[in-house]
């Protein structure tokens, strides 16, 4: 980036050139700007938090853990972890975070499920139970349990539109997409085996969910996906 010209000051000794304040202000705020820093909660109700909050630290982001609305009033975005999705809808409820949540995110607020939490920010949901409801936002809807019991959990590589390179997804009694409506786009399918074509990996705006647990594998890059969706709402 260069700098901007200086102008010449009337009446001053000499002839001196002086820096023009609003370009030159401009200039040195960019050059000074660092990448900016998000704050993403991660929802501790259940499910592999301590993985998550690891993983966002590691490309660049300040991971808190959210259990009550005034964590949650605090951040820019928020993770939701997989384990039952039936549980953290419960628990939800009873941590008075439901109505917070879904109110943010229906304001815009960026977030990324994984499992469990793509079932939670599906507007529709395929075998749940009586009574179970969900955050929504992402216009898909999603079978619970698709994959079958976690016996039948596997592990496989993903194209992931967005992310260079094969990334390895481990599947534990995870969802599937059934069907995506005109809102959401499709990042990624199951490419073998019985479970091909299968859709595991769905965008929405600022709303990002998967069928696989990221968090588990070491490579961060799935997050580094949703930090950068995060900076961009900014």
């Amino acid at each position: 980036m260069a700098p901007p010209d200086p102008v010449r000051t009337p009446g001053t000794k000499g002839g001196r050139f002086r820096r023009s304040g609003g370009a030159w202000a401009t200039f040195a705020r960019r050059l000074d700007s660092p990448v900016v820093t998000v704050t993403v909660g991660v929802l501790a109700l259940q499910g592999d938090v301590r993985e998550h909050v690891r993983a966002l630290t590691s490309v660049g982001a300040q991971a808190v853990p959210v259990r009550r609305q005034r964590e949650l009033d605090g951040v820019d975005a928020l993770v939701i972890p997989g384990g039952e999705s039936t549980t953290i809808d419960k628990l939800l409820r009873a941590f008075d975070l439901f109505g917070p949540l879904q109110e943010r995110l229906r304001g815009g607020m960026p977030a990324y499920g994984s499992c469990a939490g793509m079932i939670l920010l599906a507007d529709r949901v395929i075998g749940g139970i009586e009574g179970q409801q969900t955050l929504g936002g992402v216009d898909v809807t999603v079978r619970r349990n698709a994959f079958g019991r976690q016996v039948e959990s596997f592990e496989t590589d993903l194209a992931i539109d967005g992310i260079d390179g094969p990334v390895h997804a481990v599947f534990i009694r995870a969802p599937w997409v059934e069907e995506v409506g005109p809102a959401a786009t499709v990042l990624a399918r199951v490419e073998s085996g019985p479970a091909a074509g299968r859709i595991v990996a769905v965008r929405q705006g600022p709303l990002l969910v998967t069928s696989f647990h990221p968090e588990v594998t070491g490579d961060t890059r799935v997050h580094q996906l949703f930090v950068e969706i995060v900076r961009d709402t900014l």
